[in-house]
C-alpha cells in the first residue's frame, strides 16, 4: 500500500465518525494543554525565581556577621558573637578561589542640612575592594582610591526624607546635594559636654546612579581607612567609659565580605570557612536549597500533566478497540484482497497518530492561550507557593513560559501517545481471521 493511500484512507476513516473522533481529539487536547501549561508554570516559575534572587544580590559573595545566630541541641536558635580581626581576614584571603575580603564597619548616622535631619546606614569597607563587589555606577562623582579615599559615595535615595517639627506639624524635605549644605554625625554615644561633637560635611562625595537594589539606593558607603580616622576622633569626645567601648567595637569588625572568582566555587569556600569555625551565610546556598524545593514543584506540575496525558492515551486506546469492532470486515476485506499484515497495522497506527498530532496541534494553541491568563490573572496564587513565598518575586514576572522547545517536544510526544495507544489495538486488527471478518454483519 502506498503512502498515499494510507493517509487518505486513515484521514477517511477518522472523518467517517466525526462525533468519535472530535471527542478523542478533545480528550488529547486537554492532555496536551495540561502537560504544556503545567511544565511552562514549572519552568517560568523556575526562571523568574532565579533571576529574582540573582538580581537581590551577587551570586559570588560569602558574608560573616558578628551577631549570628546557630542551631543548639534542642533545635533551637541562639544567638552568637563571632570574634572577627585583621587576622582572619588574612587568613581568608588565603583560601583558594578567594578573589577579594574586605571587613565591614556598619554604623547609622545622623544626617543634618539646616534645620531639617534625617538618618542615614553608613557602611565602612575597604575602597580597594568595592569593584570586585559589584557596586553600581556613579550618577556623579568617582570612587575613593587609596590616594584620595575621603569620597563617600552616597545612596540614590539617601536624601530623601529630611524633616523638622514645626509646632504640630512635620514638614518634609528632599536634599540636594551640591546645593543644600549636609553634615552628618555619629550618634552611638551621647557626646561629652565639655567636648565639641565630631561633624563631617558631605563636600568630597559621590553619588549612586540608582538601582533595584536597596544597599546602594539607601545605604551610602566609606573607606575602611577614613572611617576608623573619623570614629576615632569621634571617640575622643565621649566620656571615659563610652570612650573605652567605641574604641573596643574597632577591635572586632560587624562584617566580613568574601567575594568569590566564581559561583560555582561559592559552597566550596562556604564549607571551608565554617570549617574554620565561623558560621557564614550566602544567596548562593538559599539558592540551592529552594531551587531543590522550585525543581521538586516543577516535577509535580508535570506529574499531573503526564496523568492527563495518560487518560487521552486510554481514550485513544478505546477509540480504536471501538473503531476495530466496528470494521471487522473491513479488515478481512483488506486481507481477502492481499493487503500486507503491516499495512493494515500502519493504516490503525496512522488513524491513532492523527488524533495525537491533531490534539496536540490544537493543545498547543490553547496552551498560549491559557499561559498569557495565566500571567495576566494569576500571579499572586503562583507567587504564594513559590521558594520563599513569593518574597523574592518582582512586580509583573512570567510565571508560565514556553520556551520554543516545549511545542515541539509536545506536539511529538502527543503523536508518540496516539501511536502507542492505538498499537494494541492495530495488533489487534492483524490478527483478525478473515473468514470470520466476512461472516459477520459488520
Amino acid at each position: 500500500m502506498r503512502i498515499s493511500d494510507l493517509i487518505i484512507m486513515g484521514l477517511r476513516n477518522l472523518s467517517r465518525r466525526k462525533a468519535r473522533t472530535a471527542l478523542t481529539v478533545v480528550g488529547m487536547v486537554i492532555g496536551t494543554i495540561s502537560i504544556v501549561v503545567m511544565v511552562s508554570i514549572g519552568i517560568g516559575m523556575n526562571e523568574t525565581f532565579t533571576k529574582s534572587v540573582m538580581e537581590n544580590g551577587s551570586m559570588t559573595i560569602i558574608s560573616i556577621y558578628k551577631d549570628s545566630y546557630v542551631e543548639n541541641e534542642n533545635g533551637n536558635y541562639q544567638s552568637i558573637e563571632q570574634k572577627m580581626n585583621d587576622a582572619l581576614v588574612e587568613q581568608i584571603k588565603d583560601i583558594e578561589h578567594v578573589d577579594a575580603v574586605t571587613p565591614i564597619y556598619n554604623k547609622y548616622v545622623q544626617l543634618t542640612s539646616g534645620k531639617y535631619q534625617s538618618g542615614m546606614e553608613l557602611i565602612a569597607m575597604d575602597c580597594a575592594a568595592m569593584p570586585k563587589f559589584g557596586f553600581p555606577e556613579l550618577k556623579e562623582g568617582e570612587y575613593p582610591t587609596a590616594e584620595n579615599n575621603q569620597i563617600i559615595l552616597i545612596g540614590a535615595e539617601a536624601m530623601r526624607d529630611f524633616y523638622y517639627f514645626s509646632g504640630r506639624t512635620v514638614k518634609q524635605k528632599t536634599i540636594e546635594l551640591g546645593k543644600d549644605k549636609v553634615s552628618f554625625t555619629f550618634q552611638e554615644y551621647q557626646v561629652n559636654e565639655k567636648k565639641k561633637p565630631v561633624t563631617v560635611t558631605l563636600n568630597n562625595y559621590a553619588l549612586f546612579a540608582e538601582t533595584q537594589d536597596y544597599r546602594y539606593n539607601y545605604c551610602s558607603y566609606i573607606d575602611l581607612e577614613y572611617f576608623k580616622s573619623l570614629y576615632t576622633k569621634y571617640a575622643a569626645t565621649l566620656k571615659a567609659e563610652d570612650r573605652k567601648k567605641a574604641l573596643a567595637s574597632l577591635e572586632n569588625y560587624e562584617e566580613i565580605r568574601i567575594n568569590v572568582d566564581n559561583m560555582k566555587n561559592v559552597m566550596d569556600v562556604q564549607k571551608t570557612i565554617e570549617a574554620m569555625g565561623y558560621k557564614c551565610e550566602s544567596d548562593m546556598q538559599y539558592l540551592n536549597s529552594m531551587l531543590e524545593t522550585s525543581n521538586m514543584l516543577q516535577m509535580v506540575l508535570g506529574a499531573i500533566g503526564l496523568v492527563a496525558m495518560l487518560v487521552s492515551a486510554i481514550n485513544i486506546a478505546n477509540t480504536m478497540v471501538m473503531s476495530i469492532y466496528e470494521r471487522t470486515k473491513e479488515i478481512g476485506i483488506m486481507k481477502v484482497l492481499g493487503c500486507y499484515i503491516r499495512d493494515i497495522k500502519k493504516l490503525f497506527l496512522f488513524e491513532s497518530g492523527m488524533i495525537g498530532l491533531i490534539g496536540g496541534t490544537l493543545g498547543i494553541g490553547c496552551s498560549y492561550l491559557a499561559s498569557y491568563y495565566i500571567n495576566k490573572y494569576g500571579g499572586n496564587l503562583l507567587s504564594s507557593i513559590m521558594p520563599g513565598g513569593g518574597y523574592y518575586t518582582e512586580e509583573g514576572a512570567k510565571f508560565s513560559q514556553i520556551p520554543i522547545w516545549l511545542p515541539l517536544a509536545a506536539t511529538l510526544f502527543a503523536i508518540v501517545v496516539g501511536v502507542l495507544a492505538g498499537y494494541i489495538p492495530a495488533r489487534r486488527a492483524t490478527k483478525i481471521s478473515a473468514i470470520e471478518a466476512m461472516k459477520t454483519d459488520g
